[in-house]
């Protein structure tokens, strides 16, 4: 199980195209360099701790399904 917050540097994955997090400890923001995550497809982050609004930036992921 994952504990502690997204890391800022998840943005550098920028390939990454299936994001699953589900059922750990994440606690936070969702960091706004997911939004940089261009050919991510899938972002399931649900049963976590996070909290805040979902970023801006994850709405214009065009390639999010």
């Amino acid at each position: 199980q994952l504990t502690g917050p997204i890391p800022i540097e998840v943005g550098q994955l920028t390939a990454l195209q299936h994001f699953y997090l589900f059922g750990n400890q994440l606690t936070g923001p969702i960091p706004v360099e997911v939004g940089q995550l261009t050919a991510l497809q899938q972002l399931i982050i649900h049963q976590n701790q996070l909290a805040g609004p979902i970023p801006v930036e994850v709405g214009q992921l065009t390639a999010l399904q």
